[in-house]
């Protein structure tokens, strides 16, 4: 039985993390059968979720999970693709993890208004007398690491345009489709239902959120994604919440 490690329900989502989600809903694509625990980041290997435990074999970071189903249970993420179609999707993954992620980060985190809504909460059962500390110190590090990816250098309107470019790239490859690729989902599927999702949650407000829900097909996907992999969590569809 594998065991998925992960932050949990949170922040009007299934999982609070996108890359959790991702794996989350890989395994489900596989039909593997998995347990969900949840778990800190620096009980992970790598230091960071997701990981997971598969017959005592601890696999972290979700790319490398992803190889470890492919490899170990034979699975086709990307199955009924062509080569070029597969490089096409590789390339939107690498978008979405290094671009439109960041996006969500800086709305999180570096938004004090929404840290104090959400991740700030995660120090709550920290002692009283450390509590403080720990958060403006995670929250240093998140806008440090922030700053690092490139979009933090911005200015606040700015980083937002340079997210909702790459939003935007994904909203054209949708089109009308059902699914990023085509008529079926694949693994990059996972990444941007991740992704866009923890944008799209009513539970925080951003600039970022309001710019993207104008991208009706996204938002129609996000609704179809989570009705499919998470039918039943009491998600509010983003037409609804708008």
């Amino acid at each position: 039985m594998i065991t998925l490690y992960g932050f949990g329900v949170g922040f009007g989502l299934p999982e609070i993390s996108p890359f959790v989600t991702k794996t989350e809903v890989q395994l489900k694509m596989a039909g593997l059968a998995y347990r969900k625990e949840r778990a800190m980041p620096p009980a992970s290997p790598k230091g960071q979720l997701p990981f997971i435990d598969d017959d005592g074999e601890a696999i972290a970071d979700s790319t490398f999970i992803r190889a470890h189903i492919e490899r170990k249970y034979a699975f086709d993420f990307d199955a009924g693709l062509s080569r070029p179609e597969r490089a096409q999707a590789w390339a939107f993954e690498r978008m979405i993890e290094s671009q439109v992620y960041w996006g969500l980060v800086g709305a999180r985190w570096v938004d004090p208004e929404n840290f104090a809504k959400g991740p700030a909460h995660f120090f709550d059962g920290a002692p009283e007398d450390r509590r403080e500390k720990l958060r403006e110190d995670a929250q240093f590090r998140v806008a440090e690491n922030y700053l690092l990816s490139g979009l933090g250098r911005h200015a606040p309107d700015d980083d937002v345009e340079l997210a909702l470019r790459s939003i935007f790239a994904l909203s054209v490859q949708l089109g009308d489709k059902p699914y990023l690729m085509g008529d079926k989902p694949c693994g990059m599927d996972a990444t941007a239902f991740g992704a866009l999702a923890g944008i799209l949650t009513p539970f925080f407000d951003s600039k970022l959120r309001s710019r993207a829900e104008s991208f009706e097909n996204l938002s129609a996907y996000v609704d179809r994604m989570m009705e499919q992999y998470y039918p039943d969590f009491a998600w509010t569809p983003v037409r609804e919440a708008a």
